[in-house]
């Protein structure tokens, strides 16, 4: 190659060309790089602080679900896409369904976490089911052991003492996805053994089409209740109204129990029995106005 001075000319001339080239498809280090303007979001649902604060340690940049259906905001785009949910019996909770099933995801990395608290069966194999029936393809799926907040079957008391490794094993999540590990955690026969005698005894409200449950017929709000609103303010369904001094309980229910946990006077309880009706839960690491900010559905 000459090593004469290129001339003015012959270097617009070549830089020209570039760009042409470029244009018509040819190989360029800047065309071929797609930008973003978001590293990672992390979009979430949650009930009583466990998803918000794996959400929050696992991106600066994280969206509740239930306020992105409330203003149907349904496009994100950005490098890496999270999904965090809580496994409900084997279910993601409906409303992760139904934002899953409008939503528009670009990225390059797709991904989901889901948080469980005692059995979480085949539950992977459902959200993955689930996902490709409306067209989406995740390149990791993880679960991601918790406190179990489910009232009926569970003690608090006893729970919180446990130890369930929690951080270090999110901490293992966070590892996999900055090496963008692509893995859907496997089924084991023991946890496929686990789900089918817990459906065999009764699946109850968990169905393979969903969750199915009335408000109204779970929960009950007794002569404790001061009409603080709380329960309006955390119910992503907005299934509670105050009416002649009492919180009214009716619609279409997650079972997230977030109105349970989050009364401060357990005025509102499960109508068919807790484990320990003195007992309640809100992950140590959130604040109840962080899971009120999520939830809210009134204006």
């Amino acid at each position: 190659m000459s090593h004469e001075k290129m001339s003015r000319r012959t270097a617009l001339k070549l830089m020209g060309a570039a760009v042409g080239f470029a244009a018509l498809g040819g190989v360029s280090a800047l065309a071929g790089c797609k930008k973003y303007s978001q590293k990672r979001i992390v979009l979430y649902f949650t009930g009583t602080g466990n998803c918000l604060y794996v959400a929050k340690t696992l991106s600066e940049v994280n969206v509740s679900i239930p306020q992105a259906m409330k203003k149907g905001e349904f496009d994100y785009e950005a490098e890496e896409i999270g999904i965090v949910y809580p496994i409900y019996g084997q279910m993601p909770p409906n409303m992760v369904r139904e934002f899953l099933k409008k939503a528009h995801l670009k990225c390059d990395y797709l991904f989901a976490v889901a948080t469980y608290g005692n059995i979480k069966g085949g539950s992977v194999e459902v959200f993955e089911r689930i996902a490709k029936d409306i067209g989406l393809r995740f390149d990791y799926i993880a679960t991601l052991l918790m406190v179990d907040n489910w009232l009926p079957r569970f003690d608090m008391a006893e729970q919180i003492k446990m130890d369930k490794k929690i951080d270090e094993n999110l901490s293992g999540i966070q590892a996999d996805l900055a090496a963008h590990k692509k893995s859907i955690e496997a089924v084991t026969p023991e946890e496929h053994q686990k789900a089918e005698e817990l459906y065999k005894r009764d699946s109850g409200p968990f169905r393979a089409d969903g969750i199915h449950a009335k408000a109204e017929e779970w929960f009950t709000v007794t002569d404790k209740c001061i009409t603080c609103g709380i329960c309006m303010k955390v119910c992503p369904r907005a299934n509670y109204k105050i009416e002649t001094e009492i919180a009214v309980p009716k619609g279409d229910c997650e079972l997230c129990l977030a109105c349970v946990h989050a009364c401060p006077h357990k005025a509102i309880v499960i109508a068919s029995g807790e484990k320990n009706p003195n007992e309640r839960f809100r992950n140590p690491n959130i604040k109840l106005s962080e899971i009120q900010r999520a939830n809210i559905q009134i204006n």
